[in-house]
């Protein structure tokens, strides 16, 4: 992952690439510092929602991947570009039924020893990133990090133990419901979350989490064409080489590196 970072930086995007979901905004969509968050989360959150330039902390604990699942889902139906490095267990359909867009979540399973650099390089274009490290961080390395998020104005979410965040969301344990007696299906996730930090999080707070949040509703991706050995390819669309234009120049090339 080491190539990610330096084909980032070889590009020139290194402090130059805004945030990819500053290209297609839209100014009807409410404070553009803070990104939405489920709406059980948002009375224990000082802005009522995630700001922008942010570090925050999920976890540790049972429930915690649900917790940061809630928060990716709810920021990438708002809009938002986020990405996960170090998560390999990741399910990407977990994350659609809690409203994540597939389209605009970038997933980084094995970023290797240079897991701070490509979570660096990934806040120069994205507006979320989690960092789920491979063992306890140093807190120089998580105060440079929480300065690349305020620098380029991205949200920093640590998954586990993180030194310095400003807030921290930890699961308190909570119930499922949909089973009867002998029969039915999961359908419903409550989970009781602790929220704790600095400054105006500084007292304990604890919410109750509804999973799935009832104003997010799943995002289909977009379909995968099935390719068959022996059988040639359909003809592209007119245009559909042509780069995307919601994603700043230069990221597409290090995106396509992964």
């Amino acid at each position: 992952m080491a190539e990610v970072s330096a084909l980032v930086r070889s590009v020139g995007l290194a402090g130059l690439v805004r945030p990819a979901s500053a290209h297609a905004r839209d100014p009807a969509a409410g404070d553009e510092r803070i990104l939405p968050v489920p709406a059980g989360l948002r009375p224990v959150l000082p802005d009522g929602g995630l700001r922008r330039g942010a570090t925050i902390a999920v976890g540790p604990g049972t429930g915690a991947t649900s917790v940061l699942l809630s928060l990716l889902g709810t920021a990438s139906a708002g809009g938002a570009w986020t990405a996960v490095v170090g998560m390999p267990a990741l399910n990407p359909a977990a994350a659609a039924e809690l409203g994540a867009c597939l389209d605009r979540l970038a997933l980084v399973p094995y970023p290797g020893p240079e897991w701070t650099a490509v979570v660096a390089a990934l806040l120069d274009g994205f507006d979320l990133v989690v960092a789920a490290p491979p063992g306890p961080v140093a807190a120089a390395v998580a105060a440079r990090l929480a300065a690349r998020a305020r620098q380029r104005g991205g949200v920093l979410v640590g998954f586990g133990s993180w030194p310095g965040a400003e807030l921290v969301l930890r699961p308190d344990g909570g119930t499922w419901a949909g089973l009867g007696h002998g029969r039915g299906r999961l359908v419903r996730r409550e989970l009781r979350v602790l929220a704790q930090g600095r400054g105006a999080a500084a007292r304990p707070r604890r919410t109750r989490l509804v999973l799935p949040d009832p104003g997010t509703g799943p995002v289909p991706a977009r379909p995968v064409p099935l390719r068959l050995a022996g059988v040639p390819a359909p003809a592209a669309a007119p245009g559909a080489d042509r780069p995307d234009p919601r994603i700043p120049a230069g990221l597409a090339e290090a995106v396509g590196a992964w």
